[in-house]
């Protein structure tokens, strides 16, 4: 497959203002340390220092700093990065703040920042022009020819990725240069720059980087100038950031030097979102020069699954277990408080468009109907008049006493109206008139277990009847993925509540809910069933006890939510999907971890004809598969081509 991960680097070298050579040295040292990277950026006007004031008139000065550019330009003779550097540059009879981009060997191309501050502590205008008119140039710079404007993008046929560059303040305005590299096919953006530290300043910078990185679906590296500047009036911090797709995978600020923050960046991932983003339109990339530059990936161009597992581990790549769960417990608390919120507002609404107040529930003692209700009881705070009517249907030899009672005492502290209703001789009297034996016949006996699941279902709906009564759905998004639900049976309701919530993270909700409910029988109860093996409990019990054991057929859910989310989010190919997986389970063979994905892309392809018909629920992640919203998939697809890249290299 193709290697889609390059490694970035912000570089924070040391530095004398105005000491050409020894910055020189400086930057060349860095690049040497971090020539397995594929872009490497500087801070604005590193080679001179970017407090230098009117030195910057000095010809000595400028002479000195096109010779540093030819001297960097060939350490990077042999190497697979390409650097960015700022340096003044003469152009006619004016002077630019440039960034210059070097790769191979050469002096690629010479980029002039667009705006020039001159206001509080800024005054560049007195030594720099604007670039915004330098379009089409090309200049000298030794005895070679270099793109020089505004209008040049740097590529990599091998890789894929586009760089281009936007100089300090250029990021701090309205009309972002960036959104125009990024239209016209950047995916990744380097900012050389020089921002003095103030108070507020550092968690401004990181939202305006996160947030362009998110607007322009790229890969933003942010590089500022450190405490090596001139104090004379300011101080420099050394920010470094870098963001991908909204995300921040790296900042430090106030470094010892040397300096350097790295990441893993992946063009593919950026790629597949404008792709998926129909809004992100191309603009008429016709207005844009291309500089082939070399960015190298993290390791080989094309990897299989283990030496795509291998880069990962060396770059220490974080590739969480459970991509659906942030690892912090607070945000994670906070994520599963709104979830809940979105859900519990979701019914209300439904609530109020259909003028329907009774809320009818099945309840299981289960994780998923457990939720459901809770979705319920907060619906209930927003419309008073709610009323919820549950229902526990236990069925004789195969519903556990741990189940039964936890639905039972659950009911009895949420539902307005509770009822206990045994759906064995409802079972039977339908198996019987089908000529099924009364009893579990044993593995693949689909038509006695899924009998009770419709048996349910048949007795909520025409309960909603008698009571005037909304059928809540509690199948969950990884239920539905699998295809793990009884057509017709739990799979069908009035309003799905859970339909977008992953099952890794449905347990994690109640339990939340348990620490702040303030009632210590609901906390007990809530718990107990968070702790409760997951079971559908449609074949017989042993002694009371769970015999069903839903991972033993389907596969363990963390897995199998893990290829749902990489599937789904990123669009990636199972073998990728297994090499990521590898690195987030280190435990697991390649073997059962290409086994998994086997198993989940079968089922994947083959129950998609559950979800083309699926009743309405609210969307509460990235992540959903509603037909009417983001998963819009063929019930008759092959999975033929995926089940192939699932086999082992």
């Amino acid at each position: 497959m193709k290697n889609n991960l390059i490694q970035v680097a912000a570089a924070a070298p040391n530095l004398k203002v105005g000491d050409v050579g020894y910055n020189t040295d400086q930057i060349i040292k860095q690049i040497e340390e971090l020539k397995d990277s594929g872009v490497i950026v500087f801070p604005e006007l590193c080679i001179t220092g970017y407090t230098c004031a009117d030195l910057f008139l000095s010809d000595l000065l400028l002479t000195a700093s096109e010779k540093a550019l030819l001297k960097i330009a060939d350490s990077t003779k042999n190497m697979g990065a390409t650097v960015v550097v700022g340096v003044p540059y003469r152009y006619e009879n004016c002077l630019y703040n440039c960034a210059a981009v070097i790769s191979c060997g050469d002096i690629r191309a010479l980029i002039p920042k667009i705006y020039i501050p001159n206001y509080s502590e800024f005054y560049e205008c007195r030594w720099f022009e604007s670039g915004k008119d330098i379009v089409g140039k090309v200049v000298k710079i030794g005895d070679r020819d270099v793109l020089f404007g505004t209008d040049i993008l740097a590529e990599d046929p091998k890789t894929g990725a586009v760089l281009g560059v936007e100089i300090c303040e250029d990021l701090w305005v309205p009309d972002k240069p960036s959104t125009h590299l990024a239209l016209a096919g950047a995916n990744i953006i380097a900012n050389p720059s020089a921002s003095d530290e103030l108070i507020g300043k550092q968690e401004y910078r990181i939202e305006l980087v996160r947030q362009q990185s998110g607007a322009c679906y790229c890969a933003y590296i942010y590089s500022s100038s450190g405490t090596m500047e001139s104090s004379t009036d300011l101080v420099f911090s050394g920010h470094s950031i870098i963001a991908q797709n909204g995300s921040l995978f790296a900042e430090s600020i106030f470094p010892s030097y040397p300096h350097v923050e790295k990441a893993l960046v992946d063009i593919g991932c950026i790629m597949h979102d404008r792709r998926r983003q129909n809004t992100f339109k191309n603009a008429e990339s016709s207005g844009y020069r291309k500089a082939e530059v070399r960015i190298q990936a993290a390791g080989a161009d094309e990897a299989d699954v283990k030496e795509l597992k291998d880069i990962l581990n060396r770059f220490n790549f974080p590739v969480a277990k459970n991509p659906f769960v942030p690892s912090n417990n607070s945000i994670r608390d906070a994520r599963c408080r709104r979830i809940l919120q979105i859900q519990s507002n979701g019914l209300a609404t439904r609530v109020r468009s259909t003028g329907i107040k009774n809320l009818v529930i099945g309840i299981s003692g289960g994780l998923d109907s457990t939720l459901a209700l809770l979705v319920c009881a907060e619906a209930k705070k927003l419309i008073p008049e709610i009323r919820i009517i549950a229902y526990t249907m236990p069925n004789q030899g195969n519903t556990s006493d741990l189940t039964l009672n936890n639905a039972k005492r659950l009911m009895e502290i949420l539902a307005d109206e509770s009822y206990e209703i045994p759906i064995l001789e409802g079972v039977q009297l339908h198996l019987t008139q089908l000529g099924h034996e009364l009893t579990y016949q044993g593995e693949g006996d689909v038509t006695y277990e899924n009998a009770q699941a419709r048996m349910r279902t048949y007795i909520l709906m025409d309960a909603a009847n008698m009571k005037n009564g909304l059928v809540v759905g509690t199948g969950d998004l990884s239920e539905l993925a699998l295809g793990w639900c009884t057509y017709n049976g739990d799979h069908m309701s009035m309003y799905a509540v859970n339909a977008s919530v992953p099952k890794t993270l449905v347990r994690f909700i109640c339990r939340s809910y348990a620490d702040i409910c303030m009632n210590d029988k609901l906390k007990e109860v809530l718990i107990s069933i968070c702790d409760t093996p997951i079971t559908p409990e449609l074949t017989p019990a042993e002694n009371g006890q769970i015999a069903q054991m839903t991972e033993e057929k389907i596969g363990k859910y963390d897995l199998n939510d893990f290829f749902l989310f990489y599937t789904l989010r990123y669009g990636f190919e199972p073998s990728r999907s297994a090499a990521y997986a590898l690195r987030a389970y280190p435990e697991l063979s390649e073997e059962k971890v290409m086994s998994a994905a086997q198993n989940f892309f079968k089922r994947f392809f083959r129950q998609q004809f559950k979800r083309s018909c699926l009743p309405d629920g609210p969307k509460v992640g990235s992540v959903t598969l509603s037909p009417r919203g983001d998963w819009r998939m063929p019930s008759d697809a092959s999975p033929a081509l995926w089940l192939d890249d699932c086999l082992l290299n």
